[in-house]
């Protein structure tokens, strides 16, 4: 049985998320953006989550970015819905984050690229470690960064 690449559960009065694809730096899916904005819409009228942090499995990385390989595999299928639907979804993420009514704690270590800023960032707090590096390296395709 495999590991769910995104993990919710809530832990007393918090919320969590926690990514988990340690073996591919934490790259969010598609399913792991549905599901943190799944999570977030159910927890925002719930009483009984006060706060909602957010982390990652244990590795190099909090996030390396979304998951551009399977972007690129569906556009080469022909599925170009998908590259547009996956960022129109996760950029209604990234506002959900930015204007959630509870306070959003990130904890980020290592490696933080692209679509993880978008979730580390928009947190209402972010604790960021000295092991943290962050990039952008989309502006290097010439697409412009969503964060």
């Amino acid at each position: 049985m495999s590991e769910p690449e995104l993990i919710v559960a809530k832990d007393r009065k918090a919320g969590r998320l926690t990514l988990n694809r340690p073996k591919a730096l934490n790259a969010v899916t598609y399913g792991m953006v549905t599901g943190i904005e799944e999570a977030l819409l159910e927890w925002r009228d719930d009483p009984s989550v006060e706060i909602v942090i957010t982390d990652a499995a244990p590795g190099r990385a909090f996030a390396a970015g979304g998951d551009i390989k399977d972007l690129y595999e569906q556009g080469r299928a022909g599925n170009f819905d998908y590259g547009r639907s996956f960022w129109a979804d996760e950029y209604r993420m990234n506002a959900l984050i930015a204007n959630y009514p509870k306070p959003v704690i990130t904890l980020v270590d290592g490696i933080v690229m692209g679509g993880g800023v978008g979730v580390a960032s928009h947190a209402s707090h972010r604790v960021v470690t000295e092991n943290t590096v962050l990039a952008m390296p989309e502006c290097g395709i010439g697409l412009i960064p969503d964060v």
